[in-house]
């Protein structure tokens, strides 16, 4: 009677077994067939960068002061002191780096969206190395240039723009077009590398290049004289500005 007793235990307990077995093997297949279209990618980038050229995405009509934009403030910045001849424009692209544009600047330049440390944009720009650091001394970025890059690079490496509606109503050499030409001009056109014998640091040395007409013709892309900005013109809103500001006799207020 004690072996039959324990002879049904154990073939009870078989069957509770192989019933178990069977319930969690069709509890896994059922789970793996419902999220199997749901594959986990830990190296999925929630904001990727944007390597289309197409920036109407990151537009905007008002320029927050806590936002760095690609368009206003980093390729100006960029094309003005490494996008040059004997450097990195396309036609010396220098060790195969090419920052002319969103594009090139973001592949050529090793950008990493979110890791200014891992950008290899950012590292040569920080190098404490003189003979490492570009642009090359005595032409290196500015502490506040610098940072401006970082930042840009921190929140994304947008190819971003603001236009602030453009406020043309009271247009100023120190408030708006001082900005425009020192991002724009004074990498090329400074006292240590015044690209064609030309220097464009100050108020006097711009309006000379008024009163020659050579400023109008260059920026329209126009005359005998090379078209600047050599990367392309200069976005509608900072022209007109410096348009109206001619156009008024440039002065110096």
């Amino acid at each position: 009677m004690i072996v039959e007793n324990f002879k049904f235990a154990a073939h009870y307990l078989y069957m509770k077994f192989k019933f178990l077995l069977l319930v969690s093997a069709f509890v896994s297949l059922f789970l793996f067939e419902n999220c199997k279209h749901q594959p986990v990618d830990d190296n999925v980038n929630p904001d990727p960068i944007d390597t289309t050229g197409n920036n109407n995405n990151h537009n905007s009509d008002t320029c927050s002061p806590d936002t760095v934009y690609f368009v206003n403030e980093i390729l100006p910045l960029i094309q003005s002191n490494c996008a040059q001849s004997g450097c990195h424009d396309a036609a010396s692209h220098k060790e195969g780096v090419i920052l002319t544009d969103y594009n090139k600047i973001i592949s050529t330049g090793k950008v990493k969206a979110g890791n200014p440390g891992g950008s290899d944009l950012y590292e040569v720009i920080t190098e404490t190395d003189p003979d490492k650091v570009m642009p090359p001394p005595p032409a290196s970025l500015t502490t506040e240039q610098k940072n401006a890059i970082r930042i840009w690079i921190q929140q994304g490496a947008k190819n971003n723009k603001c236009t602030n509606g453009c406020d043309t109503t009271s247009v100023t050499f120190t408030g708006d077009v001082w900005p425009i030409v020192n991002a724009t001009c004074t990498g090329c056109h400074n006292n240590t590398s015044a690209s064609g014998g030309v220097k464009i640091t100050n108020y006097a040395e711009i309006k000379s290049l008024v009163d020659s007409k050579t400023l109008q013709n260059v920026l329209s892309r126009q005359g005998p004289k090379s078209p600047m900005p050599p990367g392309g013109p200069l976005e509608t809103c900072a022209s007109n500005k410096i348009r109206i500001w001619i156009n008024a006799g440039a002065p110096n207020n």
